[in-house]
This record gives C-alpha cells, sequence and structure tokens, in this order.
C-alpha cells in the first residue's frame, strides 16, 4: 500500500512467473497478485492447476487472483469452487460475461453464497457494474476490477467509471473497487484520487514507482545523456568527417 495525495490505495501486481511472484511478494508494497491465462501461456505455463497451487505458496498469503478457465455456467461454479480450496487468501476471477457474450451474474450470485471471495474481472461499463451490485451479496468479498487501460483506449475517460462503481458499492464493506489494465504511473495518482482501493499494476509500471516526485530537470538530463550515449554507440553521425 502506498500513500498518494494523503489517500492510502493498495498496490497489487501481475505475476505468471514463480520466481518474480516469490519476490514481489516478499515486497511490503505490494499487496497482491494477479494473473490470467494469457499471462500465464506467455510465461510457458502448461499446468494450469498446479501453477494455481505453486503460485499461492509463492504468494505467501497475500492475496492472489486467478480465473476460471470454463465457458459454461455450471463449469465456472465447479472450478471456481476447485481454485477456492487451494487457499484462504485465493480470490477467484470471474468474468462479468463469458466468451460468447453471455452475462455471469447467476455464477456470481451462486458462488458468492456459498462465501468464495471473487474478482469480478473485466468490467468495462456502467451497466456491468450494475450487475456486479445486483448479483453480489451486501456482506459478500470481492473485488470489482474496472479496466480503466481498456476504457481509456477507446477514448473515454475512466474515472467516471471508477467514481461510478465507488458511490455504487459504497454499503458493501467487502467489496473494494480495481483500477485494472493500468498503463502508466499517473493512473496511481488517478485511482487514489477517485478512491479506488486497490490499484493493479504491472512489473515494469511497479519499476517506475521510483521516479515518484523525482526532479525534472534532472530527468531532463538524464533523458539527453541516454541519446548522447546511444548515438555515440551506435557510430551515428550526420555531418561528413
Amino acid at each position: 500500500m502506498i500513500e498518494i495525495n494523503n489517500k492510502k490505495i493498495k498496490i497489487f501486481t501481475d505475476g505468471a512467473n514463480l520466481d518474480a511472484i516469490d519476490n514481489l511478494s516478499k515486497n511490503p508494497i505490494i499487496d497482491g497478485i494477479t494473473t490470467n491465462p494469457t499471462l500465464m501461456k506467455k510465461s510457458g505455463v502448461t499446468n494450469y492447476l498446479l501453477f494455481s497451487k505453486s503460485a499461492f505458496a509463492a504468494s505467501q498469503g497475500k492475496s492472489l487472483s486467478i480465473e476460471v478457465l470454463s465457458n459454461s455456467k455450471e463449469g465456472m461454479i465447479r472450478e471456481a469452487e476447485v481454485l477456492s480450496s487451494i487457499g484462504n487468501s485465493i480470490y477467484v476471477k470471474i468474468p462479468i460475461v463469458n466468451s460468447k457474450g453471455d452475462s455471469t451474474r447467476e455464477v456470481i450470485s451462486k458462488l458468492c453464497k456459498n462465501n468464495i471471495k471473487l474478482n469480478i474481472t473485466a468490467v468495462l461499463s456502467k451497466e456491468q457494474i450494475d450487475i456486479c451490485a445486483e448479483s453480489l451479496e451486501i456482506n459478500s468479498t470481492a473485488y470489482i476490477s474496472i479496466f480503466a487501460g481498456r476504457i481509456a483506449d477507446t477514448g473515454r475517460d475512466p474515472v467516471p467509471f471508477i467514481n461510478y462503481a465507488v458511490k455504487k458499492f459504497y454499503n458493501y464493506k467487502n467489496v473494494e473497487i480495481l483500477w485494472a489494465s493500468t498503463r502508466e504511473v499517473l493512473n496511481i495518482y488517478q485511482a487514489a484520487s477517485c478512491n479506488a482501493n486497490i490499484i493493479t499494476i504491472t512489473p515494469e509500471i511497479f519499476r517506475k514507482l521510483s521516479f515518484r516526485n523525482y526532479d525534472l530537470e534532472k530527468l531532463s538530463l538524464e533523458t539527453v545523456k541516454m541519446f548522447n550515449s546511444d548515438s555515440i554507440s551506435a557510430n551515428f553521425s550526420i555531418l561528413p568527417e
């Protein structure tokens, strides 16, 4: 967790490499780990369930979000039960729709009644935020992962969507609003300013946190030095020798 302009926000990071998850979990700033099938595929995971169990061990008790794979409602529920049984810090990621575009509201409702911790993912509209609110119990434990970066990719400002969700779930004491698909460090400041509880960042953005309040004149000089060094090492020239 970090404090931005007197507002605290939890920091989650993406991970699909066990060594990285282990190292990140040791960092006191990191509050949780999220992963998904795309990240796992890129990192060469071949056994989804085995990796999930190993990731749980590597996450050392910090929140770990793992996604179901099934397209059917029944399959999602069974998979969620298996993933949840791995450990108490597991949050099962349920997409707001399956790959056919069918709503998963019934799945969400069933799982929250069974006291399974959820991470409702790929939420991109106010209508989908409403569905989350209608599907969860007032005492459900869940993250609402709003893909702010993907909303911004469409030319829309994601902040009103986060504000809408924060207001919608004000009375749900165990529901936290998560700013997902983060694109830059500035998004952390934006997420904190609109009272999001959590932001998920990539390891690359996490490393850039070292630039918080960095002297801009110094950064300008360092940038020019980088350009100069690269031009020399590449043996570039404009004028004839």
